[in-house]
């Protein structure tokens, strides 16, 4: 099976690592993978921000970039999300709009694709720690994607993993909002790391980075020691050994 990888902005220029790992749990399973390198931003900060005609232009080049591409799979439910979007904000366009729902048609986002596509739930991962899960907005209201990752994460071997209150409660990112409101960004990120530590968890995981960083960010600053890790690089993880707190999974 072939799969285009779609790298989003956050894991491409800022955590690699995940990226590699993502790419690394595919080929186990036996996905034929590539990188289409025309690839940029899915134009979703633009489009949250109002700017829709300026959106249009990177919408556009994802589109043509992933032309060709059987599946397109990426690390993000929220930019997953984004492709989902496509076919509404290109609707009546004699040209785009076609593209626009093949794109959606063949994008997943990491976990929804092993479960859904691969029919996969158990990927031999071993991780030995207590970890909790962070469900992002977008992922789950706007992808509609809620019970792949806790499949998967319920088949790693040595992991405990406690629920999360308030699981539906927003963690204060939201991309610009985290900048245009940071009062009540930072309100929303406190609540969310109080319920964090609370668990006893010695990990956070989630399948967003923009969460995970917004959170991490929050909790190494109050001085808990939580290691934040991409549920691709837990799915990746072999070796059934304790996990260190404090920082994050390289």
């Amino acid at each position: 099976m072939k799969v285009s990888i779609f790298s989003t902005c956050l894991v491409d220029l800022m955590t690699p690592n995940v990226g590699i790992a993502m790419v690394e749990v595919l080929e186990r399973l036996g996905c034929e993978i590539d990188y289409p390198a025309a690839q940029v931003c899915c134009g979703q900060p633009t489009y949250n921000s109002g700017y829709l005609e300026d959106s249009k232009l990177a919408m556009k080049n994802m589109m043509l970039a992933f032309e060709n591409s059987d599946y397109v799979v990426g690390p993000s439910g929220s930019c997953i999300a984004m492709f989902h979007e496509y076919p509404k904000i290109f609707k009546g366009d004699p040209h785009w709009e076609l593209k626009a729902l093949a794109l959606k048609d063949k994008s997943y986002e990491f976990t929804q694709f092993i479960v859904k596509v691969l029919g996969v739930t158990d990927v031999g991962a071993k991780l030995k720690g207590n970890a909790t899960y962070h469900r992002s907005c977008h992922m789950t209201r706007l992808l509609g994607e809620k019970e792949s990752p806790y499949q998967l994460l319920g088949k790693v071997k040595g992991l405990q993993l406690e629920p999360l209150k308030n699981s539906d409660n927003c963690c204060g990112f939201g991309g610009t909002f985290s900048v245009k409101m940071p009062e009540i960004s930072e309100q929303m990120v406190d609540e969310k790391c109080g319920c964090v530590v609370d668990t006893g968890a010695d990990i956070l995981i989630s399948a967003d980075m923009g969460c995970l960083l917004n959170i991490g960010g929050r909790l190494s600053r109050k001085g808990e020691p939580v290691k934040i890790m991409h549920i691709a690089e837990v799915l990746n993880h072999h070796h059934a050994t304790a996990a260190a707190k404090g920082g994050r999974e390289t």
